[in-house]
């Protein structure tokens, strides 16, 4: 087995140039994804990140037999779905996880129709199932990092309001947010966090970097901001020992990033498992949004968003 000094030596071999530009887009996906995945785990909306992930599926296969960009297809596709979901929600006549599965289902759906018209199976979009992070271009490294900065940047800027929402959406309508632009957005920021990581692990295990970093953040805080740098630094952790592990053994790299953040969460779970269990995150909390007597918005509300 490769020892970790070979490895660092291979990071910085002219020859295995491919190597370092996976260990930084390894890095710059699992970051995007556990600062976007910790409202999701907040928010109860994991299924959206498996959805979104199917929903780029016929974009993807769209793009390909057009010979345009796959990572366009599919993030106008995921796009679509996640905007969908955000509007069809707002009626609250329908569970939101029932939407979501009700798209997901239908988009990949649609991508089996399109593929089925394909002739012949590339390579190339087999890596954008199952992931090719080796294989992975110096323009992608740009692109992902550029695009991961306005993700981020997104995200933190409307932490408050997304936290809001998340405790009470009638309270943040009282107070002037506008609910529906906030969940299109959140939901946009997922489904562009999804699309920059589908080269990282594929489409079908996408979902791992989305949740698994943030959950094992929340076994160990119940702070929010705490929990999102927790939980980037879990993914980072976990994406560069994954790499080193499927470097050295010769294994897939996306599903040994996966197992290894699973093994991380285990382990946290393990030690944490026999504290007293926290009621909820600090700050999402579901609170009543208006004072009985006086109609007002609760201040609770705005003070834990804080």
């Amino acid at each position: 087995m490769l020892t970790i000094p070979e490895f660092l030596h291979d990071l910085t071999n002219p020859a295995l140039a491919f190597l370092p530009r996976a260990f930084i887009i390894a890095v710059l996906c699992s970051a995007v994804c556990a600062v976007v995945g910790t409202h999701v785990v907040v928010r109860g909306m994991a299924f959206i990140g498996d959805a979104v992930a199917h929903a780029v599926f016929p974009g993807i296969a769209v793009a390909f037999s057009l010979q345009v960009s796959v990572l366009l297809g599919g993030a106008v596709t995921g796009a679509a779905v996640a905007l969908a979901v955000a509007y069809f929600s707002q009626r609250r006549t329908v569970k939101e996880d029932t939407l979501i599965g009700i798209f997901f289902a239908a988009a990949f759906a649609a991508g089996l129709i399109v593929m089925s018209r394909i002739e012949g199976y590339s390579a190339t979009l087999t890596s954008f199932l199952f992931g090719s992070i080796t294989g992975v271009p110096s323009r992608d490294v740009v692109i992902t990092a550029c695009g991961g900065a306005v993700i981020v940047t997104a995200v933190l800027l409307f932490t408050r309001p997304f936290t809001i929402v998340t405790l009470d959406r009638e309270t943040a309508r009282a107070l002037g947010y506008n609910v529906l632009l906030l969940d299109c957005l959140l939901y946009l920021t997922v489904a562009a966090a999804v699309v920059l990581s589908i080269r990282t692990v594929g489409n079908i295990l996408v979902l791992a970097l989305l949740l698994v970093p943030p959950a094992t953040a929340r076994l160990v805080t119940q702070q929010l901001s705490a929990m999102m740098l927790t939980a980037v630094g879990i993914g980072v952790t976990g994406s560069a020992v994954g790499l080193y592990l499927s470097w050295a053994i010769d294994i897939p790299t996306g599903a040994t990033i996966v197992l290894t953040l699973t093994a991380i969460f285990l382990v946290v779970w393990l030690f944490t498992g026999f504290r007293p269990k926290a009621e909820t995150v600090k700050g999402t909390k579901p609170l009543k949004g208006r004072n009985r007597e006086s109609g007002d918005p609760s201040p609770t509300t705005e003070k834990a968003a804080r």
